[in-house]
């Protein structure tokens, strides 16, 4: 099994405990993490988790996985038709692909309010930022994982919300996560946290509060024989 976007590997547990005589591989793009996910995992199943760090549009793997897991990864990859070869690649003939991703429209509330909730007079804009938050929209049914890559079983977006009650936490998750890419472009602390307050501020006159209006993507696919 291939864990793509494995993180610091809380869910590649799940994984290993539900193979007890399967491997996992691991993948992540940040050491950092890789290094967390190893020191949480090795201790409980030693040679059984292998880790990789790479991209996902790059994976040097030919054929080697009966099965491919993500969560909440997908969406980070702007190439498409790129990411879905590379794991047709990865994966053997008749092995599966199970992903939860971020879907079309995804953030769209949240992401509606960032150019106006800039300071006044401010010359520098968000215009131009790749926004990687969803893949897939309800208008994007007829995209299939194509003919000669995988065949899709199910590919339908889901409303949810993420529940990040009070200012404080709502804040942090939105600078360390969503808007990210964002706050580079604001040379100043100063500013970062003028525009950070002011998309909180918004965001807690919601009803209910603080809540980020995330759509879902499931995607089962199987790569044929």
């Amino acid at each position: 099994m291939l864990d793509a976007g494995c993180g610091t590997g809380r869910l590649t547990r799940d994984l290993l405990e539900a193979l007890p005589r399967g491997q996992v591989v691991g993948l992540d793009l940040s050491q950092n993490m890789l290094d967390a996910a190893r020191a949480y995992l090795q201790p409980d199943f030693g040679s059984r988790v292998e880790f990789a760090c790479c991209d996902l549009l790059d994976m040097p793997f030919e054929q080697r996985f009966d099965g491919i897991f993500s969560t909440a990864s997908f969406h980070w990859v702007l190439d498409h038709d790129r990411l879905f070869r590379s794991l047709h690649r990865a994966l053997r003939p008749g092995g599966w692909l199970c992903a939860q991703c971020g879907g079309g429209r995804n953030l769209d509330r949240l992401l509606g309010r960032v150019q106006p909730s800039l300071p006044r007079a401010l010359p520098t804009t968000f215009r131009g930022i790749p926004v990687p938050l969803g893949i897939f929209g309800c208008r994007d049914r007829s995209h299939t994982l194509g003919p000669r890559r995988l065949r899709r079983n199910r590919n339908e977006p889901r409303r949810s919300t993420h529940d990040v009650s009070g200012w404080g936490r709502f804040q942090q998750f939105v600078e360390s996560v969503v808007l990210r890419n964002h706050l580079e472009r604001l040379p100043e602390r100063a500013l970062r946290e003028r525009f950070l307050a002011e998309v909180t501020r918004q965001a807690a006159s919601d009803n209910p509060p603080f809540l980020l209006d995330y759509r879902r993507l499931n995607l089962r696919a199987r790569k044929p024989e």
